[in-house]
């Protein structure tokens, strides 16, 4: 009877231990098991995804994300002229990107929501990178790479959010308590989304049915934007299909594969693969003076990632104009140009800007044509176009559009 009442209690502690786990996870009904969700088996594509441990792909997760993205009231405000979204600047048919025709930007830098001290929004930093394909990445993210699973520092005493666990730079789920708060960007607050989004009869039982209860909290919030975030894969571009020999590259398109695989235009060295990036930073030979840029090196303060920034993927690349973490470059033209004769020298010049020291590959015009004609095989109609990752009907006109 007595080892009968051991086994009893530690039985007792057990489940007790299971229901705090539970909880922790923010799962507040054990019996509550989502639906995973099936990402698609992509060939050549990379098998090691960043996906965090804690917050696992769920249909459920991933439907309330893209509500949550494309919802003008996530900046915790109602006036139609104050809402702004994930989407307000990540657009779909933009590749999810402002783009250069956005009606509020108009290929200048971006603005955040105005308020007293910045009567007319204040810039971002930098121009926006797409979020697409971002869980191949696990190199950081940002130009500069500062949101990465190294980063130990919590909350932000510019932003006045206090330094705990919760407000982390470490993950895509960091990004949204960084974008409500940042004056460039939703300039809001945090308790105030969270007000707001648990007051909109549509979200509680959407977070019921993604984390177990109907709780509203940033954290489920951030969680949820990130898992929709993940799911952006764009694989079916006709440069994609064609390495699945499911497409035929037209004679110029081929001449330009020739040209951007090979030391003439030496573009695969920082944007091979199928991914069309390495994730890694690359002084690229844009400037010669190097001074609170919010470079590499503002991360990591070596002397050799002075001027260096991501190469970002150039999947719709055709459409994603500004080009450059400074929007400098209008046109896939323009880029063409500089990288041709356009270079400038420096003691910081990656070791891969071979050409640097010339001032470019110098490719003459037809060569600039088959070049531009096979990056725009990049483009992704279908992704651009998928229903999947649209507005939601239902969110009506609080989109921040």
């Amino acid at each position: 009877m007595k080892r009968s009442g051991i086994w009893i209690s530690l039985a007792a502690t057990l489940f007790v231990f299971s229901v705090m786990v539970s909880c922790f996870d923010n799962d507040d009904d054990p019996r509550h098991v989502p639906t995973p969700y099936d990402l698609p088996e992509i060939e050549g594509f990379p098998g090691n995804l960043n996906i965090p441990e804690d917050n696992p792909l769920t249909e459920e997760g991933v439907k309330l994300g893209r509500y949550l993205f494309h919802d003008g009231r996530l900046s915790g405000r109602l006036h139609p002229d104050s809402l702004m979204s994930c989407a307000t600047c990540h657009i779909q048919e933009k590749g999810f990107e402002a783009g250069i025709d956005h009606p509020k930007f108009k290929g200048e830098q971006p603005v955040g929501i105005p308020n007293e001290q910045y009567p007319h929004g204040k810039p971002t930093p930098h121009f926006m990178l797409p979020t697409v394909n971002l869980i191949y990445n696990h190199n950081g993210y940002l130009w500069n790479g500062r949101v990465h699973e190294s980063n130990e520092q919590l909350g932000s005493t510019d932003y006045g959010v206090p330094p705990l666990p919760e407000f982390h730079g470490k993950s895509i789920e960091s990004f949204v308590w960084m974008a409500i708060v940042a004056p460039h960007e939703i300039n809001g607050s945090l308790d105030k989304t969270v007000e707001t989004i648990s007051n909109i009869p549509l979200y509680p039982p959407m977070f019921e049915a993604a984390w177990g209860s109907p709780e509203v909290t940033l954290e489920r919030i951030s969680k949820a934007i990130a898992q929709y975030t993940r799911t952006i894969i764009s694989y079916r571009s006709k440069y994609h299909k064609w390495t699945r020999g499911e497409a035929e590259l037209s004679p110029a398109e081929k001449r330009g594969y020739d040209l951007f695989f090979s030391e003439t235009a030496d573009c695969f060295h920082c944007h091979g693969g199928t991914l069309l990036t390495t994730h890694q930073f690359y002084n690229n030979a844009k400037d010669s003076v190097f001074d609170g840029m919010g470079d590499r090196y503002s991360v990591t303060g070596k002397v050799w990632d002075m001027g260096a920034f991501r190469a970002p993927s150039l999947v719709n690349c055709e459409i994603t104009a500004p080009y450059m973490h400074d929007g400098r470059f209008k046109t896939l033209e323009e880029v063409v140009d500089f990288y041709s004769e356009g270079l400038i020298d420096s003691d910081y010049i990656h070791p891969l800007m071979k050409a640097a020291g010339q001032g470019g590959v110098h490719l003459n015009a037809e060569q600039k044509k088959d070049l531009i004609a096979f990056l725009k095989t990049f483009t992704d109609y279908e992704l651009l176009n998928d229903p999947a990752f649209s507005k939601p009907a239902d969110l009506g006109t609080f989109t921040g559009d």
